[in-house]
């Protein structure tokens, strides 16, 4: 027997909709748009045409016709995270999408980690946009630079951090204290019943990411592993450099160092400081984020395992969310969940 491919339905036109009513194509715009200087009855049977034809306006056709467009700003961070790294790639890729909806991104690199500095690009953010999606950081003056650009009409997508309290729009982004309670799961897990300290290695406990994995991975830990102790979150800055020094103080500090979490960035300082110690198949390493070097680590052995978010996802998701926004169309919540990856040397894509 020979398999027949499904024909894809044929999307009906507004032609159609005015054929299937018996009114002219002028009417139907002006039904579709909402124009007054229609009768009641024909209103109805183009409306009646439209239900059974299942008609969707082309959303970027009709931004074409009427000469409309939409700028958007990525505010994203500086330095050499590979991580953002990846995430500022995906927003490239994106914008090749988005240009052929009439949506064009501008990304814009600041300190992230400088409240002042991440506020006053945010303060002075060109007139010409509409939407703006920022790695946000919980603070006061930044709060109030996303309520500033929100009172102006600008929308503003959180991504990747949040600031809850503030008025932005949407956040885009995994559910970060779920990502610390599934750390501290894997964590005590993994050193079944060994007593001894934890370390936590944060950028920034000011990025509310991290803050809420820190918290995640504690409530956890304390609650259900009395015999781990979770030693105080250090910050990193995600640099590589200043981990490899925290971590060599780790080792120095605490002999029974049984394991690392790393809810920032800053790995390779890490995987730096565990190799020289001799005790990298010892101290078990979870940390955040599938890179190019994160998975070296994970394939030697070094890392244990990694908790992951898709940044192709993030980037085309703020996107999504800032043009049905300004376009004035509805967003499905699925399509815009950010879901939690669990990566093991066994299960690498």
């Amino acid at each position: 027997m020979t398999a027949e491919a499904t024909p894809l339905p044929v999307r009906a036109t507004l032609e159609d909709v005015a054929r299937t009513a018996g009114v002219s194509l002028a009417t139907v715009d002006r039904v579709i748009n909402r124009r007054e200087g229609v009768r009641a009855k024909t209103v109805a049977r183009v409306e009646a045409a439209v239900a059974k034809l299942g008609y969707r306006a082309d959303i970027a056709a009709a931004r074409l016709a009427r000469g409309q467009s939409f700028r958007f700003a990525f505010v994203l961070p500086t330095g050499g995270n590979s991580f953002m790294t990846n995430l500022t790639e995906q927003v490239r890729h994106t914008a090749e999408w988005l240009a052929g909806q009439r949506g064009f991104i501008d990304i814009i690199h600041v300190d992230v980690f400088d409240p002042d500095v991440l506020a006053g690009a945010l303060e002075t953010l060109s007139p010409a946009y509409q939407g703006v999606a920022v790695i946000a950081l919980d603070h006061p003056r930044v709060r109030a630079a996303i309520d500033e650009l929100s009172a102006r009409g600008v929308a503003v997508v959180t991504l990747v951090s949040d600031a809850p309290s503030s008025r932005r729009l949407h956040y885009v982004g995994i559910d970060n204290p779920a990502a610390g309670r599934t750390a501290a799961t894997l964590m005590g897990r993994y050193l079944g019943g060994q007593e001894g300290t934890v370390a936590v290695i944060a950028g920034s406990l000011s990025l509310r990411d991290h803050a809420e994995r820190q918290f995640g991975f504690s409530q956890i830990l304390s609650s259900e592993y009395p015999n781990l102790r979770a030693l105080p979150a250090l910050e990193g800055r995600d640099d590589s450099e200043r981990t490899r020094e925290l971590t060599a103080t780790l080792f120095a500090r605490h002999g029974d160092l049984r394991g690392i979490y790393c809810c920032g960035a800053g790995n390779r300082g890490i995987a730096d400081a565990l190799e020289a110690s001799g005790r990298a198949r010892e101290v078990v390493w979870i940390t955040h984020e599938l890179t190019q070097h994160t998975r070296r680590f994970l394939v030697r052995g070094t890392c244990d395992a990694i908790i992951n978010q898709d940044p192709g996802h993030e980037a085309r998701s703020a996107a999504r969310v800032l043009l049905a926004h300004c376009s004035g169309e509805p967003i499905s919540p699925d399509q815009e969940r950010i879901r939690i990856d669990i990566f093991l040397r066994d299960n690498l894509p």
